[in-house]
């Protein structure tokens, strides 16, 4: 079992231990935490959202901080401000919340698009600048944005632009009959959260993401990877397909997805698991075909099942 398995494997099981019945959620949610990405999960409230979050920092050991996002949530109250102090008379620096290893930016599509913004830069610099002076933010550093896809009344959509800026979009849907029942018969005098704690040390995470990128693709996997994503960008159905940033983001994701599972090498498979939440977010569906009922998600079904793993040219 390589390092980066064994960390998954703790972690999953720990994290499994409070969300019941989402093993591939939270492996998605690894891998993006491997290649240093962003996460934005997109489903109805009570599904446990902020307890993968909580749960996710307690196994790793790292801080974690939960932001409210609301209309009246100003940049600063998000990056920190600096404030005079009389007796130095000098400014000092007081931290946002985006200083932390994970932050839950809760409804974020309720935050207004300057607050987004401020967010959102941090989130791709790693790092924040206010007065001239720049801040380097924790690591790891791993947002989880969410937001409701119901309710849009008060809400500022993510422009196109911003949502290509989260690595991948995650879905946790509502449990089973038997999984709900797991889950009641668990809360025994108190939440299983109060008695999760550390497995493994969150300080590795950057040295098991320089692994991640000595997983081997080969030549037929990356051909398939790109024709994947030249595909969206055809698409009768789609107005915009994926950018370049989704390509690299598909590239990496199969390779954490392959070293998760013990693997040195990418498979297909691993592309075609993963085609769905790194790609999905970035594709607008033409007006007159979003009329006739389809979705980014079918369209994204209708690529996967037509675009075929080429071996004729590297076989030859």
């Amino acid at each position: 079992m390589n390092p980066i398995q064994s960390f998954a494997r703790q972690v999953v099981e720990n994290v499994e231990r409070v969300i019941v019945g989402k093993r591939p959620a939270i492996e998605l949610l690894l891998v993006a935490l491997l290649c240093d990405g962003h996460v934005l999960i997109e489903d109805v409230p009570g599904v446990g959202k902020t307890m993968l979050a909580r749960a996710l920092a307690l196994s790793l050991g790292g801080s974690f901080r939960r932001l409210q996002c609301t209309p009246d949530l100003l940049p600063n109250d998000v990056t920190g401000v600096s404030v005079y102090n009389q007796k130095s008379g000098e400014f000092e620096f007081r931290p946002g919340p985006v200083f932390v290893n994970i932050l839950l930016a809760d409804e974020l599509n309720r935050a207004t698009p300057r607050t987004q913004s401020a967010l959102l830069e941090c989130m791709g610099e790693g790092q924040v600048t206010v007065d001239g002076v720049t801040h380097p933010l924790e690591r790891p550093f791993l947002v989880l944005a969410t937001q409701n896809p119901i309710e849009y009344e008060g809400t500022f959509p993510l422009p196109e632009a911003q949502l290509d800026r989260f690595f991948m979009r995650l879905r946790l849907g509502y449990p089973t009959a038997d999984e709900e029942r797991h889950i009641v018969s668990n809360l025994r005098r108190r939440h299983p959260i109060e008695s999760l704690g550390q497995v493994v040390d969150g300080r590795l995470i950057p040295s098991l993401q320089q692994e991640v990128w000595e997983v081997h693709v080969d030549e037929t996997v990356q051909d398939y990877i790109l024709r994947l994503v030249e595909a969206t960008r055809r698409h009768p159905d789609l107005a915009l397909g994926a950018s370049p940033r989704g390509t690299l983001a598909l590239f990496k994701a199969a390779q954490a997805l392959a070293a998760l599972q013990g693997r040195d090498y990418v498979l297909p498979d691993d592309v075609k698991r993963l085609a769905a939440p790194v790609l999905e977010h970035r594709l607008i569906v033409a007006p007159e075909s979003s009329l006739k009922g389809r979705t980014a998600e079918s369209v994204m079904r209708d690529i996967l099942q037509e675009t075929a793993l080429d071996i004729g040219e590297r076989s030859s």
